[in-house]
């Protein structure tokens, strides 16, 4: 597989408050094609500072793996899903991706 295809791919980390929100929001970026697939894990702990205070809440956190050009349109759609008022978005970009994984990704967010 070319090397641009290996630059393409992208991981994107996002928090929810809970599974349910994880599940919707997973669900409409599999189903629009803005991502391959979201993992969903359960029960983490975010501490965080939020208007002047330290903070500490249960949360869930998306691993969603998704391409380069599908970013803009996957963190409008988050945006647009998410309930809080500043959601979690950080996209990293992975070293290598296994080749067929990779053409599956490219594939399911194709569109």
């Amino acid at each position: 597989m070319p090397d641009s295809a290996q630059r393409s791919a992208r991981i994107v980390l996002i928090t929810l408050p809970d599974l349910d929100a994880g599940r919707r929001m997973a669900r409409a970026l599999v189903e629009e094609r803005l991502a391959a697939c979201a993992n969903l894990l359960p029960v983490s702990a975010s501490i965080y500072r939020w208007q002047g205070e330290v903070q500490e809440d249960p949360e869930v956190l998306a691993i969603v793996k998704t391409r380069v050009e599908r970013l803009a349109a996957l963190e409008t759609r988050v945006g647009e899903l998410h309930p809080y008022d500043v959601p979690e978005i950080v996209t990293l970009a992975p070293e290598r991706v296994e080749e067929r994984y990779l053409a599956w990704l490219l594939e399911a967010t194709s569109g």
